[in-house]
């Protein structure tokens, strides 16, 4: 969808100590006179608004109104002093002493500089200072910081268009000016760069322009600086010319002369309409981008193409839902252990006894509160696989919807060829997470060192706890112990045949019990990882085509053209070629913002 952009250009100049004041005319005349022609292009009806031009260059306002006799006024510090076209230079140096001073500092009370004229658009124009880092003779030493606060609060508004002019003589990444748009747009959405002086240093251009090193969303013009007297047309011969023939700049792809960011939509509307025979390319072309997508952001925990979309920065997410999962087993486990303390072990070592020696811890009884205890948190780990099967459909569902965009009945069948994809998946780890539950509750068995460390550590309170309970002769009602907290043992005194069998199975189930959760935890996170990575490597590409190939599928129909994507292409098509007549206006200008740098 086509979105309104209130333009507002701001343009940051490299390092300059250039004086503060230039020409009028030939600075500020072809800006207008471009801003004019694109008017009566009608530019505005691709949502592109012209009220307003901000260039880092001088500190005036300029307010442009249209009437039949030429009337200049500037006006500054609640004054208004009336000037005329041939000393208006003289006015505004004059009117800059007595806002900045009479040195080279710098001030961010506006000069505003009103011209009536017939002919010239009506418009405002905000002219900054350039970025100057080195304090000149007659300037104060925070002179940068100054010229910085000026250029921040004008480019750090959103509707702001942001025109580096840099040159390709120096490393981008170093530029001042690039750093500072950085900090008010960090994805480049609304950064624009021309590149100056291409013909002086074309080796690495072609390197910088496409690897994108600075975030330029709106993309790049390269030029060549017009050279002596050379004349604009003539520039622009040879500017063309040299971008054919030089072997190294002949490769930068022709859209790189002004029109990047007006293409790619355009480009991106061919890529969706493919011909009949070229169905099947574009469907395994939208399947590879997905594919990819998903490999990013369910395995390599990259989420450069949804920085701002965090339900979409998979691995964080997952590992947040690993986390929650943890916390709910152990949770669940008994709320106050010292409540009716060894009490279940007492009753199932009772139901367990048989004719043999005394004092024999039975293998069954132990197996009986094992699996209790394994039924009582079952539900919890098969939870938690449908909830992670649940949040990568979306996102699969999600990422496929986004790479077959405009592709109405492509959709609908991504849409269900992934449920069913999915479908099948959640199916697996739940059967497997369901065996995992069997396989604890099937025998109790650990090579972990921790199980016998624990159960030895625990052991250790046995002698004193017994001598409380049964031999104490002040016979207390409450024993502490550690780990449990107090405990009642008023009760365990009648039982106190099988009180110390009861005493020893209890430490082992709870030195056992922490390996068991341990394992749910461990061994689900493991699986899910194997899962997912074998859904974005082997099972997404050939379950989604199988599906998609089948009986009923047809490609071709499905990648058929909606009407509104057809009429949406017309307009396209129709847009750019009035773009690429706004581009033969702009690129007269580029030459000249291009000279501001040297």
């Amino acid at each position: 969808m086509k979105k309104k952009i209130h333009l507002r250009l701001v343009v940051l100049q490299p390092d300059q100590d250039a004086p503060i004041i230039s020409s009028y005319n030939d600075r500020i005349r072809p800006l207008l006179d471009a801003v004019d022609k694109l008017r009566h292009l009608m530019i505005t009806r691709e949502g592109i608004q012209l009220p307003t031009i901000v260039v880092v260059g001088d500190p005036i306002v300029r307010e442009h109104k249209s009437i039949p006799q030429p009337e200049l006024f500037l006006e500054f510090n609640g004054k208004v002093v009336k000037t005329d076209e041939e000393h208006v230079s003289e006015a505004i140096n004059l009117a800059t002493d007595e806002i900045a001073g009479l040195g080279k500092g710098i001030s961010n009370t506006p000069l505003t500089l009103e011209v009536r004229k017939n002919g010239v658009p009506d418009l405002t124009m905000v002219d900054l200072p350039g970025i100057t880092r080195v304090p000149v003779h007659g300037q104060p030493d925070n002179i940068y910081d100054q010229i910085r606060e000026i250029i921040m609060e004008y480019i750090t508004p959103e509707e702001s268009i942001i025109l580096n002019v840099l040159s390709a003589t120096v490393d981008f990444t170093t530029c001042e000016s690039i750093r500072m748009s950085q900090m008010v747009d960090k994805t480049g959405e609304r950064t624009l760069a021309v590149v100056t002086k291409s013909d002086k240093a074309p080796e690495g251009l072609l390197e910088k322009v496409t690897a994108d090193d600075v975030n330029i969303g709106l993309g790049y013009v390269c030029v060549r600086n017009r050279i002596g007297d050379e004349s604009y047309e003539e520039a622009r011969v040879e500017e063309a010319r040299l971008f054919e023939s030089h072997p190294m700049l002949s490769k930068i792809d022709k859209s790189i002369g002004g029109g990047a960011c007006s293409g790619t939509e355009a480009e991106e509307c061919r890529r969706r309409c493919p011909l009949s025979s070229e169905a099947m390319t574009a469907f395994m072309q939208i399947i590879g981008l997905a594919k990819e997508s998903l490999r990013k952001i369910l395995v390599r925990g990259e989420f450069d193409e949804y920085p701002d979309e965090q339900n979409m920065h998979c691995t964080a997410r997952l590992v947040e839902m690993l986390n929650h999962y943890s916390v709910e087993l152990h949770r669940n486990v008994e709320g106050n252990p010292a409540n009716n303390f060894l009490m279940e072990e007492i009753m199932v070592l009772e139901e367990a006894k048989g004719i043999g020696l005394p004092n024999f811890l039975p293998r069954s009884a132990f197996l009986t509160v094992l699996q209790k205890k394994v039924n009582g948190i079952s539900s919890i780990p098969i939870n938690f696989a449908e909830k992670v099967w649940n949040y990568v459909e979306d996102v699969v569902i999600s990422v496929i919807m986004q790479h077959s965009d405009n592709y109405y009945q492509l959709q609908l069948s991504f849409r269900r060829a992934g449920h069913n994809l999915i479908a099948k998946m959640k199916e697996r780890s739940v059967n497997w997470v369901m065996e995992m539950v069997e396989m604890e509750k099937l025998t109790d068995y650990t090579c972990n060192p921790e199980y016998l460390s624990e159960w030895n550590k625990l052991m250790a309170q046995e002698d004193s706890f017994m001598k409380d309970v049964l031999t104490n002769e002040e016979r207390p009602s409450m024993v502490k112990l550690e780990g449990f907290g107090d405990i009642e043992v008023e009760k365990l005194r009648q039982y106190s045949h099988v009180l110390q069998q009861a005493f020893d199975m209890k430490m082992r189930m709870t030195a056992y019990w922490k390996i068991v959760l341990k394992r749910l935890v461990d061994c689900l996170a493991l699986h899910l990882l194997l899962c997912v990575g074998n859904l974005v490597n082997k099972e997404f590409e050939i379950e989604i085509v199988n599906e998609l190939m089948g009986p009923g599928g047809g490609i071709e129909r499905m990648l058929e053209e909606s009407p509104s994507v057809a009429a949406k292409r017309q307009k396209i098509n129709e847009s750019i070629q009035l773009l690429k007549k706004s581009k033969e206006v702009v690129a007269k200008i580029m030459d000249k913002i291009g000279t501001f740098s040297d």
